[in-house]
Order: structure tokens, then sequence, then C-alpha cells
């Protein structure tokens, strides 16, 4: 029997390649919020893979990007502490689009800056959404890649996330690429995330969907309360959230909102949804917008935001 394994892994990648989609797969449970918009994440997220012989933590990143703002800049800054320190770093390219030149701007990124004996993997994310003579196509793009940025792949694996397929097979080989060691969180944790964290990600996964293309970056959500109502019985609990959406221009704020609330409303129901299957209780969810000018660019107003 050989020994526990335990090591981080980072998935790194451009913007809406896939990654969180694949972070909740491997970690069997939603840690990160998923959108069909760029740029959906927006700090690192740690899940944490467990096995009988082996725990994997895994460090989903922000898309690596060309930044226009100042929050582009610390997201990328956030990419390269995350993947310092780990044992595995793991490029995701997606299969539904040829390799480009924002999958090669990550992957020379990772080149120069990837840990002295880290394993590097390349993963083709999305291979349900084409034919297998594309994901092939795909395969032989990354390897070209790999060469043309000075990265010798010890696994080049394409996955679908949504399908599971090969999931299991990725995990195993990321669990032979760890070091022997203890784990690092207790059995049965999926993430250290703190739960007021995980809430504003639902509200602002929520208030993503269907809005227009430059306003997701605007939107941040920060939960301002969040705590049991006293005067309920105990075996009737309710916690009470209240949080706020905050958007860049008034204009914005009335789309959020939309006629007669009607959209803030949505978002509140469908945040609430996800809300209580995480914290396993019936939920209080109190949601206001507030315009702060041009956070995306304000240092103060980014440290305000958690940025």
């Amino acid at each position: 029997m050989r020994e526990f394994r335990c090591g981080l892994a980072c998935l790194v990648g451009r913007p809406n390649a896939g990654k969180s989609t694949l972070a909740n797969a491997l970690v069997g449970t939603k840690i990160a919020i998923t959108s069909s918009r760029p740029q959906t994440t927006r700090h690192v997220i740690r899940g944490v893979v467990n096995r009988a012989d082996s725990q994997i933590v895994l460090l989903d990143t922000p898309g690596l990007h060309k930044p226009r703002t100042l929050l582009g800049q610390r997201l990328n800054d956030a990419v390269r502490d995350a993947w310092a320190h780990v044992d595995l770093a793991a490029l995701c390219i997606a299969a539904d689009a040829p390799v480009g030149p924002g999958d090669e701007f990550v992957a020379r990124a990772l080149s120069r800056a990837r840990p002295k004996g880290a394993t590097t993997f390349a993963i083709v994310t999305k291979s349900d959404a084409v034919t297998p003579p594309v994901v092939a196509e795909r395969l032989i793009e990354v390897v070209e890649l790999g060469e043309r940025v000075g990265i010798e792949w010890a696994q080049v694996v394409p996955v679908s996330a949504l399908v599971g397929d090969q999931v299991d097979l990725l995990t195993d080989l990321m669990v032979d690429a760890m070091p022997e060691g203890p784990p690092l969180y207790p059995d049965g944790e999926v993430t250290d995330e703190p739960e007021e964290v995980l809430v504003a990600e639902l509200i602002r996964e929520a208030a993503l969907e269907g809005v227009s293309d430059e306003l997701p970056h605007s939107i941040a959500v920060v939960v301002e309360e969040m705590g049991l109502r006293e005067d309920r019985p105990e075996e009737s609990p309710l916690i009470d959230i209240h949080a706020v959406v905050f958007v860049e221009r008034d204009s914005q704020k009335a789309i959020v909102i939309g006629k007669g609330g009607s959209r803030l409303k949505h978002v509140g129901t469908t945040a609430r949804r996800g809300i209580e299957a995480l914290l396993g209780t019936p939920v209080f969810l109190d949601l206001r917008v507030k315009v702060a000018k041009d956070w995306q660019r304000d240092p103060r107003q980014l440290r305000r935001l958690g940025f």
C-alpha cells in the first residue's frame, strides 16, 4: 500500500476556458460560480479533492489576460501568486475554439513563472462541445503550443466536466503527480472559503445571467450582514442575509433592478435557492443595488470591495 499523497494543484488558463466548471467536477460539489461570461472568477478559490489515499488542494484561478483596469491587474497578480508554490500547474484550453493568442499568452507566462520542479499538465476542456476529430486537432495544437513556449507536458488530457468524461482519469493522474505527505485539510472538507464569500458569489452568479456584455465586469457583491434570526424556534431556523450589489453607473443600476424591480426579484429568488442548498437552512435575502463609480479603476473602492 503506497503512502498518502497530498499537494497543491493550480488550474490556469485564459478567461472562459472552463476552469471553474472543471474545479467543481473534480471536487464533486460546487465551490466556484460558473457563467458563460468571461472573467467570472475574481479570486483564487481553494477546493479540496478527498480520496482514501490522497488529497489534492485545488486552486481555481481567474483567467489570465491582458488587463485594461486595475482590477484586471490585481486578478493577474492573484493568478501568478497562486501558481508560485504548487506541485502541479494545469493549463486549461477549451476544445470549442482553436488554440489562440490568449492561450499562448498564458502558456508563455506559465513557462516563465512555473515553480521549479512542478509538474505541468495541459487539459483540453469542453470536449463534449465538439466532435472527436476536433478534440484530436486540439490535442495536436496543445502539444505544438508546448513546443513553442518551452513546456514539456507531463500529461495532455481531454475532459468534459459537464458530462463527467475522463474527470476520474484526470484525478488519478493528478494524484500520481502529488508528493507523499499528510492531508492539509480534515477529511470531508471541500473548501476553506468563508460562507459570506460563497454567498456573495452565488448572488453575483445570479446577477450575471441575462445582462449585456459590458455589465458583468461592473457587478460586485458584498454581504454586509448574515446571521440566524434570534426570535425563531430552534427547530425552524432562518438566516437573514443583507447584501449589496454594486455597479459602476446609474444606467447599470436600472438594468440590474429591472422594470418595477422585476429583475432584482428574479436575481434574489435564484440566488436564494443556491444559498439555501449551500447552507441547508431557509434564508431571508435582502438585496440592494448601489453605484460605486468606476470601482474597477479605483484603488480605494477595490479595497472596500475586497480586491
